[in-house]
C-alpha cells in the first residue's frame, strides 16, 4: 500500500468487459513524510470514489483485485481509500480540510 496523489483520469472507449463503468484515475506516488512526488504515476481502478488532486492510498498487484468493487477483475492497482490526515511522530503531515498543503514547502 503507498500514498499517492490524484493528477488525472484515463477515458478508455474500448476495455475489457468487467471494466466497464469503473471511474480510470492516473496517481502520482508520494513520499509519507513530504508528499513530495516519488516515482512514476500509475493508472489505478478508483473503488471509493476519489476526486481530483485528493491524497489516497494505493493498493497493488493481488491486493488491488480485494475491494468489493475489483472483485477478480484485471486490474492492478485500486485506490482503496482518500486520506483526511497524516500525523508521523505527532508531526500533522497532512490535513485534507486546510487552505494550505503542509509538508510541501
Amino acid at each position: 500500500m503507498y500514498a499517492a496523489k490524484i493528477v488525472g483520469s484515463a477515458v478508455c472507449t474500448c476495455k475489457e468487459q468487467r471494466l466497464i463503468g469503473l471511474k480510470l484515475l492516473v496517481v502520482q506516488p508520494i513520499s509519507l513524510l513530504t508528499l513530495h512526488e516519488e516515482g512514476r504515476p500509475v493508472v489505478a481502478v478508483d473503488a471509493v470514489g476519489a476526486g481530483e488532486s485528493e491524497v489516497v492510498l494505493v493498493v497493488s498487484g493481488s491486493s488491488a483485485r480485494q475491494t468489493e468493487v475489483t472483485t477478480n477483475m484485471p486490474v492492478d492497482a485500486t485506490i482503496m481509500a482518500v486520506v483526511d490526515h497524516i500525523d508521523v511522530n505527532g508531526k500533522k503531515i497532512f490535513e485534507k480540510y486546510e487552505s494550505n498543503d503542509r509538508g510541501r514547502e
